[in-house]
């Protein structure tokens, strides 16, 4: 899962937070559309040699593929990348950074340290779920699934030139597993230990029942050098330079500023069908800006070449500076073929005043989305009603018989509501105080037992309901006020915060907050990602993605089911089932979300002829154009 940049609207924070382009996302996924291509093939049996892996057996590539179909061989390598990131992986931050060490929950990671560690295997991103070796040539897994046995390439090595081998794959899964961001550790509970039978072989058990989605996160796990961290503390913040085997590796940076990842010229792994075409660039560079505005403003001056565009007001207004109007800068509309997921206002239930879900309804009726849409963001948006928006997953109409099938047994553990239409939230006049919903809302907190008293809205325990939601980029502010407005007609105090990123940080981890924005996405196989986002332990687990505070045995019997399903279409079922039950209990405001990516950037890039279905293409598979640099260097 990949946490999409937080902002004015269409971004927002960690996903799950890995890279789409080395794990199973969670954050911006593969469509849940069925199975990918016309080419699939079937897994080979049982403990038989496999060049690559997917949760329910379909592979699109042959076991002699040269590489994927939509990078380009004979790109030319070169030049540099720059960018305002995008994505976030654990505890990254998109603001600012003062560690290198982006797997644990201390600190605040530089953005694009994947970059400089390989895995075993890779993801295809013209596949649902499918991953191919990268530092394992390949695996056999046993006929009860629980075993997977690696064969690493003797070829991998670390940037010292030191050997990659099985005891390092060994150290990395078990240091994950104990000492790695809680997002990690939770997702390997699962992962029942590795070991190294000799330098290029390594055994990875899995416990009984495992969810399908387990050896697939645990393949694209970074592999860190034993020796390496065997004088260095693995859980500590730090800025020096760890040692990686990826195809980059760090160079210049200033914490909070900007960092720089130089391309290994001799990477073992560049020639491998699943590299070809691929990390192209000499140089890659991260640059931070804590306000919007002045990052734009650092675009159009050619401070950094690329910018995915996030804030409907800047894409809709200022995108008409001299280099656009003489075609040194070209901007386009990508589809984004993936889940679009939720993005939404999040209810910290944890906290007394907000257990009530007809008060968290009532939060719902006050926001009115028609009139923030139209006025603040430029109509460029359609609500969001579902955890798994825009896919096969999501909810629509009343259950069919499957779906009943899987909800009959929670019959009055549920809102009957479960069994009838899913919830979505109220279309608003568009005016901007809506009195038809604002009553709406006013009945509900009665209902509860939230009166008025001396103008303010009194819980039934005596308490005033007052709520601070907090950000940490002051352009999502418009959207807020409006909203603060309309609570205060319900007698609700609100105030909205602005906080430096990582006191942000750490209060979304230690879930010390009322409100709190996110935006997550799955991919078209969910499975134990699902539980850091909506089950009980992760509740309670900091660091998690549990916002909300979600904690309902029904929600963990219905993820169960989920991450049992044997097929594609029986784990569709289960996931509309659990979104009927997530959106019942009202806990998130929801926001908006489009199928598409903005994206912007300096005329002097290559790319193959179409990206992957499931991916941007960005930054892995361009390249320098030397021709067309070399005009927009003369141009000025």
């Amino acid at each position: 899962m990949v946490g999409r940049r937080e902002g004015g609207e269409g971004g927002i924070a960690l996903v799950s937070g890995w890279s789409r382009r080395d794990v199973l996302v969670v954050g911006a996924g593969a469509v849940a559309a069925g199975l990918a291509g016309p080419a699939l093939r079937a897994q080979p049996a049982a403990d038989s040699e496999r060049h690559g892996i997917s949760a329910f057996g379909d592979l699109k590539y042959p076991p002699d593929f040269k590489h994927f179909e939509y990078a380009d061989p004979n790109a030319p390598k070169g030049g540099t990348f720059s960018q305002i990131g995008p994505n976030r992986l654990f505890n990254q931050n998109f603001l600012t950074f003062n560690s290198l060490n982006s797997y644990i929950l201390k600190g605040d990671a530089a953005q694009g340290m994947q970059l400089t560690f390989a895995s075993l295997m890779v993801r295809a991103d013209d596949e649902p779920d499918a991953m191919y070796g990268l530092a394992t040539r390949s695996v056999r897994v046993s006929d009860d699934g629980l075993t997977y046995r690696f064969a690493l390439r003797p070829e991998a090595k670390f940037h010292d030139g030191s050997s990659l081998t099985a005891h390092d794959v060994a150290f990395s899964l078990a240091t994950l597993k104990d000492k790695g961001h809680p997002i990690i550790t939770q997702l390997l509970r699962e992962f029942a230990g590795a070991e190294a039978i000799d330098n290029h072989t390594v055994v990875l058990r899995f416990a009984p029942k495992r969810a399908r989605d387990v050896p697939l996160f645990a393949a694209s796990l970074p592999i860190f050098s034993r020796a390496y961290y065997g004088t260095r503390p693995f859980e500590e913040t730090t800025l020096d330079i760890p040692l990686g085997c990826g195809p980059y590796k760090v160079g210049r940076f200033e914490p909070g500023r900007y960092i720089e990842y130089e391309r290994v010229k001799d990477w073992w792994g560049a020639n491998l069908p699943v590299s070809r075409g691929q990390h192209n660039f000499d140089a890659v560079r991260f640059e931070y800006y804590r306000d919007r505005d002045v990052a734009f403003e650092g675009f159009t001056a050619k401070s950094y070449l690329f910018r995915e565009e996030f804030t409907s007001r800047i894409w809709a207004t200022r995108y008409d500076f001299p280099a656009i109007k003489d075609g040194r800068v070209k901007r386009e509309v990508l589809s984004d073929e993936t889940p679009s997921g939720a993005q939404g206002w999040f209810i910290n239930t944890r906290r007394e005043r907000f257990k009530n879900p007809k008060l968290r309804e009532a939060l719902i009726c006050a926001f009115d989305f028609e009139w923030t849409n139209k006025s603040i963001m430029y109509g460029s948006y359609e609500r969001t009603h579902s955890v798994f928006q825009n896919s096969d997953m999501m909810a629509k109409g009343k259950p069919g018989a499957d779906e009943l099938a899987l909800l009959e047994p929670f019959r009055g553990k549920v809102p009957d509501e479960v069994f009838g239409e899913p919830y979505v939230p109220p279309v608003t006049d568009g005016s901007g105080q809506d009195r038809v919903l604002l009553r709406r809302g006013a009945q509900l907190l009665r209902e509860a037992g939230y009166v008025i008293k001396d103008g303010k809205r009194v819980a039934p325990n005596g308490e005033r309901v007052t709520i601070e939601f907090l950000i940490e980029e002051p352009s999502f502010q418009p959207h807020h006020m409006p909203y603060i407005k309309n609570l205060a007609t319900l007698g609700i105090d609100a105030n909205l915060r602005i906080l430096d990123a990582a006191q942000m940080q750490r209060r979304r981890n230690d879930f010390d907050f009322d409100v709190v924005i996110q935006r997550f996405g799955f991919s078209s196989t969910p499975g134990d990602s699902l539980r850091s986002y909506f089950s009980s332990q992760a509740a309670g687990l900091k660091g998690s993605q549990n916002l909300a505070g979600i904690a309902d045995p029904v929600i963990d019997a219905l993820i169960d089911k989920i991450i049992a399903a044997e097929t594609r279409e029986a784990l569709n079922v289960a996931c509309r089932a659990l979104d009927r039950v997530i959106r019942a209990g009202r806990y998130w405001i929801p926001h908006w979300y489009k199928a598409s990516h903005w994206i912007a950037y300096w005329d002097t890039f290559g790319r193959p002829p179409r990206k992957p279905k499931y991916a941007r293409g960005v930054l892995e598979t361009w390249w320098v154009d030397r021709e067309k640099a070399a005009k927009i260097e003369q141009r000025g």
